[in-house]
């Protein structure tokens, strides 16, 4: 318990209010999922409960999109200003507000920090008739300079190669019983490993939701809106080594420190709901 409390720090607050008093901390990866401008009031779950009776969580009602951007961008900028040379910040929404919130994130960090996207499929939601169904989410990247730290080797950002990959061209086996191909590029020989996998590429489809959206799954809080550990553990591995540091500057129900205090990292979280704060306090043991 003695060292749940020293790896982190969750506090209560608007994070553009909190994030000046942290002074010269600094973090190497920024993850941000603030609201998506449902125009909606989001109520928790009691663990076997319906929740729409549970306890109101947050409004995300502002009045129109360019509120709701309003709202962004000076507590984006907060965030910049506490982001390390070499981290990232990652801002996840969705189609209701991304497009329009891009380049209000342009314009904080400048256009050049635009490292890319992801598109995370979470495997749920409905499928509609009168046009193309929405199935996805968006995690737009930043750096605060051109170089952010990517470990690109990380097997949680690999994946297998494709059975026609697999089949035309890993036909060798070394002295271990690996498949492998080689390549030569310029005049030198490259050997890549079958069972290493292909780099992972920007549309992420096994991060499934339904572990943390599911009362039967021991990972849901019962929190509106919660992520799964397993989207949050690949981005936390992909851009900080052991010990870095991690800041959830909006953290609901705490998935992302979570994750950062089981992968030995420091971690700060900061959200203005009583109940995320109590379901974050409880996971974490804080």
């Amino acid at each position: 318990m003695a060292e749940r409390r020293r790896r982190g720090h969750l506090l209560a607050g608007d994070c553009l209010d909190r994030l000046p008093e942290l002074g010269r901390a600094r973090f190497d990866l920024i993850y941000v999922d603030p609201p998506f401008n449902t125009g909606l009031a989001h109520r928790a779950r009691a663990r076997r409960g319906a929740r729409a009776a549970g306890a109101h969580a947050y409004d995300d009602a502002w009045g129109g999109l360019e509120a709701f951007l309003a709202m962004l961008e000076p507590r984006l900028a907060a965030m910049r200003a506490v982001l390390c040379d070499t981290g990232s910040l990652w801002l996840h929404l969705d189609h209701r507000a991304v497009h329009d919130a891009k380049p209000v994130a342009d314009r904080v960090f400048g256009r050049a920090a635009f490292k890319g996207e992801i598109i995370w499929v979470p495997g749920n939601g409905a499928r509609g008739r009168g046009g193309p169904s929405v199935t996805h989410q968006t995690l737009l990247v930043y750096a605060k300079t051109g170089t952010m730290r990517w470990n690109h080797g990380d097997p949680w950002l690999r994946e297998p190669f494709a059975k026609t990959s697999l089949g035309m061209h890993f036909k060798h086996v070394d002295e271990d019983g690996r498949r492998y191909r080689e390549r030569v590029i310029n005049g030198k020989a490259y050997r890549y490993y079958a069972d290493v996998g292909r780099q992972l590429g920007s549309v992420w489809t096994d991060c499934p939701a339904m572990r943390a959206n599911t009362p039967l799954d021991p990972e849901a809080t019962g929190y509106p809106t919660q992520k799964p550990e397993r989207l949050l553990e690949r981005i936390v591995r992909a851009t900080t080594a052991e010990r870095g540091r991690v800041l959830d500057p909006m953290c609901g129900s705490g998935t992302t420190l979570a994750v950062a205090q089981r992968l030995r990292r420091s971690w700060v979280g900061i959200d203005q709901s009583p109940v995320a704060l109590a379901i974050s306090r409880q996971r974490l043991g804080v």
